[in-house]
């Protein structure tokens, strides 16, 4: 054998490891399920111990319904500070939620549904100008994760320094999906 072949006896062993370690690593990307398995109905992933999922399978031909941007509610106009006219940041969550809840029934959909959820939250002055995560927390419990309704959406939590009002200490997206045999008009 002379040097050439060697070369190349030695480029296709590396080309061929290459391949079967791009296999081994996307085959470990995919949790419980192997790679183009069909799935029927979305499937949630992550710890059992989780309030949250880590990821969402969508399957194919589902419709999905996404929320802007929901704000909260105005608890009393004439409120003297943010916690009178909107509340804190588990409050405002809990009427956002609330709001969420009632877009979703507008189409014919349910907080079980939900499959993901992106919020903002922003630092809250009674919380020492920190983000007050737990109130975001708090709230979230009341809706997923519980007896009535044991889904886990897939979330993001963002803290950022602002929202258009500043008394929002909260703003929420949330993307549902229709159940399997769903209509679109």
């Amino acid at each position: 054998m002379n040097v050439r072949n060697n070369i190349k006896i030695i480029a296709g062993t590396a080309l061929v490891s290459c391949f079967i370690g791009a296999s081994v690593y996307a085959g470990a990307l995919t949790p419980n399920k192997l790679p183009l398995t069909p799935i029927h109905e979305p499937e949630f992933y992550g710890s059992a111990s989780s309030s949250i999922s880590s990821s969402v399978a969508i399957p194919e031909g589902l419709a999905t319904f996404s929320t802007s941007g929901t704000v909260p509610p105005l608890l009393n106009k004439d409120g003297k500070n943010v916690y009178e006219r909107y509340g804190n940041t588990e409050k405002q969550g809990e009427g956002i939620l609330l709001n969420i809840e009632k877009q979703l029934k507008e189409q014919g959909l349910s907080m079980k549904d939900v499959v993901y959820l992106r919020v903002y939250v922003t630092p809250d002055a009674a919380q020492k100008g920190a983000f007050d995560f737990q109130g975001w927390f708090n709230a979230y419990a009341k809706f997923f994760n519980t007896n009535d309704n044991p889904v886990k959406p897939a979330r993001s939590t963002v803290g950022v320094a602002g929202l258009v009002n500043p008394d929002w200490l909260i703003e929420i997206e949330a993307v549902a999906v229709y159940p399997k045999g769903h209509k679109q008009n």
